[in-house]
């Protein structure tokens, strides 16, 4: 562990409120609960408001639930080969993750949660989302709809397809970008609590395989809800991707607003 003093990696962790607590549990007990906690860290990691908000935006409106699931592990894999490579190599070559390579990597974050979060709005305005007014029944009520792409008759919409390996790429991409933003944190964590280089490896691992667990558990419990909201009415479809986009936006939005203060950017 020579690459970072044990003292200094201590002081850098208190320093990053992410992970502070997270180490404090980590350092409490042996090497079994260590790595048993580190596994729980990273599945409560996966739970983070970017990531989730990341996840949602990559899902397309005919995806079903197995690939809801799969986009789920889909950006899992990718956050956990990135935490893994990066941490690793570092460690290994005696290096260290700058403050301002670590907010940089924050800020690429950011950018492409808010770019994901008005994809979505702007998919909205290509398919020619509006609102329609009625009168039933002495009652007058508002539904969205859209005409693009619709066949002639609504049975002709067959919903169909084939989620291939090459469809998840994108999101595979978001979680390797997510994970390399993650590994400065992830490294001062194991760094400081870990007994040895080999422990500090394994540590990475299972971090990144709870993490991975994480996120396709919580797109599994959210397929039912979300595929019962795709076969539903326009409104709840259109309500869910506005929801997303917007919350998306908001926050990419506050991650780069975060990681300009990090660079120094916005007088901090």
């Amino acid at each position: 562990m020579k690459s970072l003093p044990h003292a200094l990696a201590i002081a850098t962790l208190l320093a990053t409120p992410a992970y502070a607590a997270d180490g404090a549990t980590l350092a409490a007990g042996g090497t079994l609960s260590f790595l048993t906690l580190g596994f729980a860290v990273g599945l409560a990691h996966a739970l983070d408001a970017d990531h989730v908000a990341a996840v949602a935006t990559m899902m397309g409106k005919n995806d079903d639930r197995r690939g809801i699931i799969l986009r789920g592990a889909a950006w899992g894999l990718g956050h956990t080969v990135a935490l893994f490579m990066i941490c690793s190599v570092v460690l290994m070559l005696g290096l260290t993750i700058s403050g301002v390579v670590e907010s940089a990597l924050e800020l690429a974050v950011g950018i492409m949660i808010a770019g994901l979060g008005l994809r979505v709005l702007w998919k909205l305005r290509r398919e020619r989302i509006h609102i329609h007014a009625h009168d039933h029944d002495g009652a007058r009520h508002f539904h969205a709809h859209s005409h693009a792409g619709d066949p002639t008759q609504h049975d002709a919409a067959i919903h169909t397809h084939r989620h291939t390996a090459r469809a998840m790429l994108p999101t595979l991409g978001v979680g390797l970008l997510h994970g390399a933003a993650g590994s400065a944190g992830l490294l001062v964590l194991i760094v400081a609590t870990a007994g040895s280089m080999g422990e500090a490896m394994l540590a990475f691992a299972v971090f990144g395989i709870g993490s991975l667990i994480g996120m396709t558990l919580l797109t599994a419990a959210a397929s039912y809800p979300l595929g019962r909201i795709h076969q539903g009415a326009a409104w709840m479809r259109t309500s869910l991707e506005l929801s997303i986009g917007g919350i998306a936006f908001f926050v990419g939005g506050g991650v780069v607003v975060d990681s300009l203060h990090g660079l120094g950017v916005m007088g901090l």
